[in-house]
């Protein structure tokens, strides 16, 4: 039964970086569907959701059956919890990807914008973020989460500067009113996608340390 327990938290493992590995090459790709303003691509992330929502599905059965057969105590037991937890932000991160990806179209004639309101930058930066989380994911080294809030707090400050810009051309040019409402639900999705990112490293903290640091200040000394 030991044995079987241990196969069955290895298998957990090796889904959780699968899923961090998929969702992270979702993201990737709406972005850069984003930037180029290339259609066939973010239809790609489309059609791939499912994939996604396939291993989340996998994901939860497991931890489910781990829980019915098994008693799992201290670290183990962490790792189980923020599977799930883990599991269903990763799930949640394929989804802005896909929300990212359904805009795409309607932005497609107006390329030259992105790089005017600096939207090309807030996309590398989200980019950057789960790119690190899904790193840290495989290397499990708490050193870098501070990074990880400091760039979610630096891209949700540039989403709120962006978007103040984009409601100010709305209000002086209502022929923009249709792809500025565009641009300001993807910017919605990428300030998600960095809160979705420091959950994640919270949840890592939690497996590696064993201490929550959820709704507390990162920065404080003593926190992370």
């Amino acid at each position: 039964m030991e044995r079987h327990f241990e196969q069955e938290l290895v298998k957990l493992n090796k889904r959780i970086l699968k899923m961090g590995s998929l969702v992270y090459d979702q993201v990737h790709n709406s972005l850069e569907a984003l930037l180029t303003c290339d259609v066939e691509l973010a239809r790609q992330v489309i059609g791939k959701d499912n994939k996604v929502d396939t291993l989340d599905v996998k994901i939860d059965k497991l931890c489910q059956r781990i829980f019915a057969l098994t008693q799992p105590v201290a670290t183990d037991l962490r790792l189980i919890m923020s599977a799930l937890k883990m599991n269903n932000d990763l799930e949640r991160l394929g989804d802005l990807a896909v929300n990212i990806s359904a805009k795409i179209e309607g932005i497609s004639d107006y390329k030259e914008i992105l790089s005017e309101l600096h939207v090309d930058e807030l996309a590398g930066m989200a980019d950057l973020i789960v790119k690190d989380v899904v790193t840290i994911l495989h290397t499990r080294n708490t050193t870098f989460v501070k990074d990880i809030f400091t760039a979610a707090i630096a891209i949700e400050a540039k989403v709120q500067a962006v978007s103040c810009r984009i409601l100010d051309e709305m209000m002086h040019k209502t022929e923009v009113i249709v792809v500025a409402t565009n641009l300001m639900i993807i910017l919605t999705q990428i300030d998600r996608i960095a809160a979705y990112s420091t959950n994640i490293a919270e949840s890592i903290v939690f497996i590696v340390e064993g201490r929550m640091i959820k709704h507390k200040n990162p920065f404080r000394e003593g926190n992370v």
